[in-house]
């Protein structure tokens, strides 16, 4: 990331209503020059709705966009120096490779050895400069998803918005483009704007994270911070699983009123002549098993172990067994009362 006292993107007081809903509820955020942010959220929390708003796509009912300072709120979208990358790709099915990444090119009238150079140059940065002849048709869907970023970056945008890009493809190729992905960006420099709503991917690729509830953001952080120390329970259970303890139980486990969370890795599982739950269920889940326990504390909590040494049938005797749970003071976290918004500063 980039140092620069002028922040790429700075939203001012957002809103967005359609009819009596608001889909965006008032949100103040900046994002810095260079950085790799994500908005994650589940549907219908605004987080789309506000990446449209910053690419000209919909006006917003108050407040303003700003990018690298200038104020771009009524401007169209052909008007900001942003780019967008959807889900489906939106390539031209009759046009080559090179002649899609040229065509935005060609519509600003740049002469054809510029619009050659820069596809190159573009198509090269994804690794795909062998590839310039074929139709998209010929190509697979992670080698369509490069040729829609190269598209985007050939324009040399100061902004990239991506809107859940990786959203179509396998878990696989999901996972190695998340890869990709960040790699591009650390070597173009330019500020990616990611729309997801899958947590490890948010915390896998950004530099930091937004967290969108119901219209406003919640949270933002690194992902760290945000996986670490969530601000309220809906972060707590939306990024990553997490045991949040309230009410009765949160004062039989802790010896104080509020509201607690461990997560299911930091919880050590053993049997012991003092237990205190019982094993309800044993989930194989290959590199790791998780285990759900009804504590006589009055909770149910996930358990997360890494499967170094047991076998699947040595697991599943656990099922129905009494153990203890335990876990260090360090590891528990104890959630404030969610404020009326976070700002990013």
């Amino acid at each position: 990331m980039t140092e620069s006292s002028t922040p790429a993107i700075r939203l001012t007081g957002l809103r967005k209503s359609f009819g009596h809903v608001d889909a965006v509820a008032g949100v103040d955020l900046e994002i810095a020059d260079g950085e790799f942010f994500s908005m994650l959220g589940p549907s219908g929390s605004g987080k789309t709705t506000v990446l449209r708003m910053i690419a000209g796509f919909e006006l917003p009912t108050a407040g303003t966009v700003e990018l690298g300072g200038k104020d771009v709120t009524r401007l169209a979208p052909f008007e900001r120096d942003v780019n967008t990358v959807f889900q489906d790709y939106a390539l031209f099915p009759h046009l080559t490779v090179r002649e899609n990444v040229e065509y935005g090119l060609k519509v600003r009238k740049v002469g054809r050895k510029e619009r050659r150079e820069r596809a190159e140059q573009a198509l090269s940065s994804v690794r795909l400069e062998s590839f310039g002849d074929r139709k998209p048709a010929a190509m697979s869907g992670g080698q369509r998803q490069r040729v829609a970023l190269a598209r985007a970056l050939v324009n040399r945008p100061k902004v990239l918005l991506l809107d859940e890009p990786l959203g179509a493809l396998d878990l696989k190729l999901r996972e190695q483009m998340q890869v990709e992905l960040k790699a591009i960006q650390r070597e173009v420099g330019i500020t990616f704007v990611f729309v997801t709503h899958d947590q490890d991917e948010a915390l896998t690729m950004s530099d930091r994270v937004a967290v969108f509830e119901a219209g406003r953001i919640v949270q933002v952080g690194t992902p760290e911070d945000v996986y670490e120390k969530p601000a309220s329970p809906f972060v707590a259970g939306f990024v990553g699983t997490s045991n949040v303890f309230a009410g009765e139980t949160a004062r039989t486990l802790f010896g104080r009123a509020g509201t607690f969370s461990v997560r299911p890795e930091k919880i050590n599982l053993r049997k012991a002549q003092e237990t205190n739950g019982v094993v309800a269920e044993v989930i194989y889940a290959g590199p790791v098993t998780r285990y759900v326990v009804d504590l006589d504390a009055g909770a149910r909590v996930v358990v997360v172990e890494q499967n170094r040494r047991t076998g699947t049938a040595a697991l599943s005797e656990l099922r129905g067994q009494r153990v203890r749970l335990d876990w260090l003071d360090e590891h528990v976290i104890e959630i404030p009362q969610l404020k009326e918004n976070a700002h990013a500063e």
